[in-house]
């Protein structure tokens, strides 16, 4: 079974359609979904999707994304630690993300991109819990504060840096997300990456409903398709898909190791310590 580790199964886009989401997934050999929070308007909802049966199991993260902190308020951070400290003792909870930087959308500001970044990865050494990293062409300033916070590990989502800043991802404890983008023919960076890396570098993900693969772009994308963005990857790399699946799903627990404990899912019982 396969771990869609980075899948937006909250946004409006898929309002009314959840259920048949999350059974499609199943369906397509995916056993769990990680839905990460982008606000703090949103915590409760992505709480609420993983404590939700029937279909593919949901786990969550709670953070703040880089895009969203210009809305944010500052007392949102304290809101997240209360998340995270009422959070504590439920499976369900695996990481705290998206949190991180985005340096490719114009007008940002990067100076309070970068001290939410820094409040979010102290508390996730708080509460001693992996991260969920939105890098997007800010992979080296995010690897300077990885360095210093040193956070329990985690994954640098949709990842699309040079193989040395992939070396330098792995070295701190991360697997990198890799999903839709290698789908593309003309992605050959992403694509010699998930060819090239050491079988631990990788996990696989969706982004859904964005960052659709190349049989679907420009409509919505969906959990469900990470089936088929497998067997890109697999041939890429020469593979079987089942053990790329064996193989991205203990992946995905080494670095989220809470979703050994999410109730009812294969990732769950049956990956391996």
């Amino acid at each position: 079974m396969l771990i869609d580790t980075h899948c937006h199964l909250d946004a409006a886009e898929f309002a009314g359609e959840i259920p048949r989401l999350r059974d499609a997934a199943l369906r397509a050999g995916v056993d769990t979904i990680v839905v990460p929070a982008v606000e703090a308007a949103n915590f409760e909802a992505v709480r609420a999707l993983a404590g939700a049966r029937g279909g593919a199991r949901c786990a969550y993260a709670l953070g703040i994304h880089p895009m969203y902190v210009a809305q944010a308020r500052d007392e949102d951070l304290e809101l997240l630690r209360e998340a995270l400290r009422a959070a504590a003792d439920d499976p369900d909870l695996i990481a705290v993300g998206e949190i991180g930087l985005d340096h490719f959308v114009p007008g940002l500001d990067r100076e309070r991109q970068e001290r939410f970044l820094v409040a979010q990865l102290r508390l996730a050494r708080e509460f001693s819990l992996p991260v969920i990293l939105h890098v997007r062409r800010a992979q080296d300033a995010v690897l300077k504060q990885l360095r210093r916070w040193r956070p329990a590990g985690g994954i640098a989502h949709a990842f699309n840096g040079s193989l040395q800043q992939a070396q330098a991802f792995l070295g701190l404890g991360f697997a990198l997300g890799f999903g839709g983008a290698m789908t593309f023919e003309r992605a050959r960076q992403i694509r010699r990456l998930a060819a090239e890396l050491p079988a631990e570098a990788h996990v696989l993900e969706t982004d859904a409903p964005d960052i659709a693969p190349a049989w679907l772009h420009p409509a919505r994308n969906e959990p469900a398709e990470l089936g088929r963005i497998a067997e890109v990857f697999a041939e890429l790399r020469g593979e079987s898909v089942a053990a790329v699946s064996q193989r991205t799903t203990a992946n995905a627990v080494r670095v989220l190791p809470r979703l050994r404990s999410v109730p009812g899912s294969v990732s769950g019982e049956a990956s391996p310590a």
